[in-house]
């Protein structure tokens, strides 16, 4: 007990020795150091307020001297190290911040020591008092025990004496004995465990006593620490300032002395003022004129430039022109080869596109043309572009008379006496009937082939006599019928010419000469109304055989005899087409059967040509049976592709575009002139011969004219008279 106590005593004693400490280094020298350094930064500020003062009125003296004098060069260094003595302030002033925050830092840390340290003094007052407790009660039972003992013992001897009737109350106090003796076991044991408590007290009061000496040498060492460093920051400071002050002096004087300097030079610059005001106002006249000659400057060079300009862009012109003529006399020397080497020339037109085709992503354009080659075509299929060379290439802002105008030179020919054949390909709904018919108020290529041919042949009526017949067939479902006879269901059929010329022709074809544009537009009005053509899903008048339209004419030089024969085949072909795209069923099925089979018997063909074989399949079908002529070799041959720009046709249009230029690598050779010299009647006799001598009464053979003449019935046989 005497120990606790003498522990709590220098517990609390230690404790009153912190908080005197605490009191007197808090609240002595570092406040009072705090209070210094206040007033120091106080003075501080005293001393650059007034030196800000005087800098003020050192700038309101004088005026500003000249650009370029010594002695504004030297204020302007003096103002310089102001500065630079202003920021040593400021950096003065942050470290003096820096002290202030050390210190509060480590006051903050000696708070939170002694924190800690009246927390473990409590605990341990605690502990010492719960120790002091069960050690007063432990002494209080022994000696209860120790007092109760000697009565016990001298019961039992008592008991020992006395008579053995009392057997039953010995052994009663012997059990009891026993009781007592095995409490006071358990008290010696607790005693023993208290007493290790209070050894362990001992301990823990020892290491609280040393890491209280660890905490006072800390404490001890920090506090000597800071005031280092507060010593030393201090004559660091008054150094610093007095070297400030010292320089500021130094300085000061210097620009006292400049500004001397300053004055006297300014009152010798002032007759250098007045010549440079003088200067000035001149420039300044001179000046109030620059707007003037500046606009004249830029209006010379902004004509100059203009000059120039003009001048590259005729010169551009220029060479545009000639790179176009170029390319046009390209085109025609290749056109020219073309011709010589016979090949089947090829140009594709496009479609626009139409309500017909509907709206959304399907009915978007697929092609596109080259701004620079009229030849180039390109198509963008399931993503890729896909491009195309041909002899022309027409897009669909072009007109029936530019058609016209790139194939008028082979119609011209057929006066000359040589063969020609124009033929459309192209699916369904691609514009081949129209490109080659046309409309009455837009006609196509085969009414302005005839109508070019009554000029050529009024042009040469004076030295030459022309006669110009018409027929029109159509193939249906491999049945070649005349469109312009009398009964337009029959079968005709192809035969080869007798004569063992190699010549075909068509016995039965009915042959209508015309003279004139109003015959023209009547043997098409009645050839076309008895065409075939029904409605598919593809389109609303969809041709469903192959139409050919023969033109044959027969001129004779007046002057020398000789005597021409020339024809022109312009063939609409049926559209090529899928079945499940045009929803043909019955006999639209069967149209589209037959169809289908003659375009491939045409693609056979192609092949067979381009790969020069030695037999080529005319007879595979009556289309090419009957185009045998125009694709044999002695005819000018010309395909017109049409195409559909939409995408839901892109298959299509690859189809028929690599067939097109399949068509265009054919080399036929180059054609042959029919043309025969001698008398009228050997003339006559001559170009009649191969007709085999077949005259009919209402029709002609093709090709083998009768001397007969038709009486037709109806209208238009009472306007036109077949040939005689």
């Amino acid at each position: 007990m005497i120990k606790v106590e003498h522990l709590k005593e220098k517990l609390i004693s230690q404790a009153q020795e912190v908080s005197r400490l605490r009191s007197e280094l808090g609240g002595t020298d570092l406040e009072k150091h705090r209070d210094l350094l206040m007033v120091e930064n106080e003075r501080l500020r005293q001393e650059m307020r007034r030196c800000e003062a005087e800098l003020q009125e050192l700038r309101a003296k004088p005026p500003g001297p000249c650009p370029g004098c010594e002695h504004s060069q030297e204020s302007a260094q003096l103002r310089d190290k102001l500065s630079q003595l202003q920021l040593e302030m400021a950096e003065s002033k942050g470290m003096l911040s820096e002290l202030n925050l050390e210190v509060q830092q480590k006051t903050d840390r000696l708070a939170e020591v002694e924190l800690r340290l009246k927390d473990c003094l409590a605990e341990k007052a605690q502990e010492e008092e719960r120790l002091s407790r069960r050690l007063r009660d432990s002494h209080e039972t022994i000696a209860s025990l120790r007092a109760q003992s000697p009565p016990v013992k001298y019961v039992i001897k008592t008991v020992e004496v006395e008579s053995p009737k009392t057997k039953q109350a010995l052994s009663e106090s012997q059990a009891r004995n026993q009781h007592l003796q095995e409490q006071v076991a358990m008290q010696r044991q607790v005693l023993k465990e208290m007493e290790q408590q209070l050894q362990s007290s001992h301990q823990l009061t020892a290491r609280l006593r040393a890491q209280i000496a660890m905490y006072e040498s800390e404490l001890e060492r920090a506090h000597g620490q800071m005031l280092e460093e507060m010593q030393s920051l201090e004559e660091d400071k008054n150094r610093a300032i007095e070297e400030a002050f010292a320089r500021a002096q130094v300085e000061m004087k210097a620009v006292h002395e400049n500004l001397a300097g300053v004055r006297t030079n300014l009152l010798t610059l002032q007759p250098a003022l007045r010549t440079l005001t003088n200067d000035y106002n001149g420039l300044k006249r001179q000046v109030r004129g620059f707007p003037l000659l500046l606009q004249e400057a830029l209006r010379s060079v902004k004509a100059e430039i203009g000059q120039a300009i003009e001048e590259v862009n005729s010169n551009n012109q220029e060479l545009l022109r000639k790179y176009r003529r170029e390319l046009q006399l390209r085109k025609k020397c290749h056109n020219e080869l073309v011709r010589l080497k016979g090949n089947i020339r090829v140009i594709a037109r496009v479609r626009p596109v139409t309500k017909e085709d509907g709206e959304g992503p399907e009915a978007t354009n697929a092609v596109t043309f080259d701004a620079d080659d009229d030849s180039i075509i390109h198509l963008l299929h399931k993503g890729k572009p896909v491009s195309f060379e041909l002899d022309k290439v027409f897009s669909p802002q072009a007109s029936q008379q530019d058609v016209f105008q790139e194939v008028q030179a082979l119609i011209t020919s057929c006066i000359d006496g040589f063969n020609v054949c124009i033929f459309a390909y192209g699916q369904t709904g691609a514009g081949k009937t129209y490109t080659m018919e046309g409309t009455p108020e837009n006609p196509g290529i085969n009414q302005r082939a005839l109508q070019l041919l009554f000029s050529e042949v009024q042009e040469k009526a004076s030295d030459w006599e022309y006669t110009i017949t018409v027929s029109a067939a159509e193939i249906y479902n491999e049945v070649l019928r005349d469109l312009l006879g009398k009964e337009p269901q029959e079968k005709l059929e192809i035969r080869l010419c007798p004569d063992g010329s190699g010549q075909l022709y068509v016995p039965g074809l009915t042959e209508f000469q015309v003279q004139s544009v109003d015959d023209i537009n009547k043997v098409f009005e009645f050839g076309h109304t008895n065409r075939t053509t029904e409605f598919t899903n593809l389109n609303e008048h969809s041709s469903r055989s192959h139409a050919l339209l023969i033109v044959t004419v027969r001129g004779v030089d007046c002057s020398t005899g000789l005597r021409t024969t020339g024809k022109l085949n312009l063939v609409d072909l049926a559209g090529s087409e899928r079945v499940g795209k045009s929803g043909a069923e019955g006999s639209r099925l069967r149209e589209a059967q037959h169809i289908n089979k003659s375009l491939s018997a045409l693609g056979d063909v192609i092949a067979a040509l381009r790969s020069r074989q030695g037999h080529v399949p005319f007879r595979n079908s009556k289309l090419t049976y009957l185009l045998q002529d125009s694709l044999s070799g002695d005819s000018k041959t010309l395909m017109v592709v049409q195409v559909s720009p939409v995408e839901k046709n892109t298959s299509e249009t690859l189809y028929s575009l690599k067939f097109a230029e399949r068509v265009r690598s054919v080399e036929l050779g180059p054609g042959l002139r029919r043309a025969e010299l001698g008398s009228w009647s050997s003339q006559e006799h001559l170009e009649w011969e191969p007709a085999c001598q077949m005259p009919q009464p209402s029709a002609r053979a093709h090709s083998a004219p009768s001397s007969g003449t038709s009486s037709r019935p109806g209208s238009i046989r009472r306007k036109l008279q077949p040939s005689a």
